[in-house]
């Protein structure tokens, strides 16, 4: 079995950890492999010197940008992602430090599922295009007021949002971004797609939430500087006035690992420091 490992180095002890994983798998015969420069400091076997479609799983220790960068600098790579979380908040990591040995024995031992989320396109023209895992971010960016913009569903007019910008998610992505700007939470598991406008100036501009089958075409109207167009926080292009970006369901698949020994509600709890008291009894 080889597994890709993916320290992020500036966080605090992610170099020895990353070295004991790496001894925990080598003493169970398993080969470990990292990027060149990691790979010499952890003592893994350099990415480059294996057949990477024998790789059955991609570890990640960060945060959530950690396995979003992992998402788009290898999308290549078919394994799915396990998230150790060295990070803080963390919905896709969800491995803390403390449960790390138990988590990758339930992973040797088979005792998870591989969860295929949902990957939105952006598509600008022929030449502009991304894949989205969280979000595609709309920004008004330089300009210094609120800018116009017009959202059509399969070619029907929705409406025209003058704010700070727009916000398109997945389920996945329902918890970051969209969340902070007032959006709901989507079970990762629904073929769903939220529209969140960003500080409207009307108040009854709502977050809307689509199904996944559904084209969005987001048409910029103002007469100022162009607008940042961002996949998961990285930049993809600017808008100018009057193009249009246009959103759909993408073929890729966002393949995580679920531990069974984790729960995602659990998770929720967690993160969001919910308190409710839990319910005894009948």
């Amino acid at each position: 079995m080889i597994i890709a490992l993916f320290p992020n180095i500036q966080k605090k002890d992610s170099k020895e950890i990353a070295i004991n994983i790496r001894q925990f798998f080598q003493q169970k015969g398993i080969t470990i492999v990292a990027e060149e420069e990691e790979a010499s400091i952890i003592g893994a076997t350099p990415l480059s010197k294996v057949n990477k479609s024998e790789i059955q799983f991609l570890i990640s220790m960060g945060g959530d940008g950690t396995i979003l960068r992992l998402f788009h600098d290898y999308q290549h790579l078919k394994a799915p992602i396990l998230g150790i979380n060295l990070g803080h908040l963390g919905f896709m990591a969800d491995v803390p430090v403390t449960d790390i040995y138990p988590s990758l024995q339930d992973l040797l031992d088979g005792k998870y599922v591989v969860e295929e989320r949902l990957v939105l396109q952006g598509e600008c023209d022929e030449k502009q295009h991304c894949f989205s895992v969280n979000d595609i971010v709309l920004h008004r960016g330089h300009n210094p007021r609120l800018v116009e913009l017009a959202i059509s569903v399969n070619g029907s007019y929705l409406n025209t949002f003058e704010a700070d910008g727009i916000i398109v998610s997945t389920p996945n992505g329902s918890t970051a971004y969209s969340l902070a700007a007032g959006g709901p939470i989507l079970s990762p598991s629904l073929e769903a797609v939220v529209i969140t406008p960003i500080c409207p100036h009307t108040i009854s501009n709502r977050p809307i939430v689509l199904t996944s089958s559904q084209e969005i075409q987001i048409k910029y109207l103002s007469t100022y500087e162009p607008l940042e167009v961002r996949s998961d926080g990285f930049p993809m292009h600017n808008l100018l006035t009057n193009q249009t970006l246009r959103i759909t369901k993408s073929s890729k698949k966002f393949k995580l690992v679920n531990l069974l020994r984790r729960d995602y509600f659990s998770t929720l709890r967690s993160k969001l420091g919910w308190a409710g008291k839990f319910p005894y009894g009948p």
